[in-house]
């Protein structure tokens, strides 16, 4: 799998974070924290100003004849309760904070609100269709983190396949096997479920945008990490050798 990196193709990660086993991913990076903050300070937001939920949330059908695209953004920040944004932001810092070590903070805030946006574009489309779950999503208001959040899960899987998870805190699950199960309960859930469903459609689309998203190879972290390794080793070479170029510059760039 392409996620696999060469361990000298990142010098500044060391080792470990890809073998370790602990609790926490470590501290809290700049970004982590805008991110966490955002989502605390609009939670206590529409606390205080429970309408603005409305406002905030995704509702299908005002984006579609109201053209309030803000929405497809502003869902991301907003929850329903403390366990809802408890657990959305444990998995954000469980997840996020070792996938932003390996590919760069840029890398992860773009893919972070890709996913977001995206799961939140397909689950407008989605509420389109002609079945009954489709129907209510079309007239609910969706909320939360958690398209953004399977879209961090699934690119965890991908980029440490083995790395074991403890599934509901007791039964170890590699990380590959665990990212299909909770694709499969959301993908059974979207059309089994009434109400599992209308978030559930949410979460199976992070997992697809995610999937498609890092299966692109314009935008794919490792390969510009292994191009540069490329370049660098190239670039040593000539050095050691003493290699100057001819009557025009092959220099990589």
């Amino acid at each position: 799998m392409w996620y696999d990196p060469h361990p000298h193709a990142m010098p500044r990660y060391p080792s470990r974070y890809a073998s370790s086993i602990s609790f926490g991913p470590g501290p809290l990076s700049t970004a982590m924290k805008a991110l966490i903050g955002a989502n605390v300070a609009v939670f206590l937001l529409t606390s205080l100003v429970p309408s603005l939920r409305l406002t905030l949330g995704l509702v299908p059908i005002w984006v579609v004849h109201d053209l309030l695209v803000w929405q497809l953004v502003t869902y991301l920040f907003v929850h329903g309760g403390v366990f809802h944004i408890l657990f959305n932001m444990l998995a954000l810092w469980m997840f996020g904070t070792e996938l932003e070590r390996v590919w760069g903070t840029r890398f992860f805030l773009k893919f972070y609100f890709v996913t977001g946006i995206g799961a939140g574009i397909l689950t407008v489309l989605f509420s389109l269709l002609p079945f009954e779950v489709a129907q209510q999503l079309y007239i609910s208001d969706v909320i939360g983190a958690s398209g953004a959040i399977y879209g961090l899960l699934l690119a965890y899987g991908m980029q440490f396949p083995d790395r074991p998870i403890y599934m509901y805190f007791l039964f170890p699950i590699p990380a590959r096997i665990f990212v299909l199960i909770m694709g499969a309960l959301a993908f059974y859930a979207s059309f089994t479920e009434t109400g599992g469903g209308i978030a559930n459609a949410t979460h199976l689309s992070g997992l697809l945008v995610a999937y498609l998203y890092l299966k692109n190879p314009r935008v794919r972290p490792m390969a510009e990490l292994k191009y540069r390794y490329a370049r660098w080793k190239i670039d040593r070479a000539r050095r050691r050798f003493d290699v100057h170029p001819g009557g025009r510059s092959d220099r990589i760039h």
